[in-house]
């Protein structure tokens, strides 16, 4: 009886662990209530992310920060951590920048692959 007590305490323990680690880690939700249809109709606040995530100018606001600097990654691991409003927030950047300015979603691409190379460097 306590051998079998022994192994299913340790069946439970096993199950237990399991569960921690299936947890998957998401960005944030901080910021998914962002009206990101406003930024991305906005020349100035469009730019203005833009300009952050490229390094070009420094970020305006904690928000533009905190966004630009999971795109990269989120991009590229098709937002495995994101969660459903991020998904959609990242979906719709993408289709606009590809229909809209395909010339800068270019750079934005080619900026993504270069932090994920950091990224894995590091």
């Amino acid at each position: 009886m306590a051998r079998l007590c022994h192994i299913a305490s340790i069946v439970v323990n096993i199950l237990v662990l399991m569960c921690i680690l299936a947890e998957e880690e998401h960005y944030s939700d901080n910021y998914d209530n962002i009206d990101y249809h406003t930024i991305l109709n906005n020349k100035t606040a469009r730019d203005s992310y833009y300009d952050c995530f490229m390094e070009i100018a420094p970020c305006q606001a904690p928000v533009q920060k905190a966004l630009t600097s999971m795109f990269s990654e989120a991009y590229h691991t098709k937002c495995k951590k994101c969660t459903e409003k991020q998904k959609e927030m990242l979906s719709s950047v993408i289709d606009w920048y590809m229909k809209n300015d395909p010339d800068k979603w270019q750079l934005i691409l080619a900026k993504s692959i270069e932090d994920m190379k950091k990224k894995v460097t590091q």
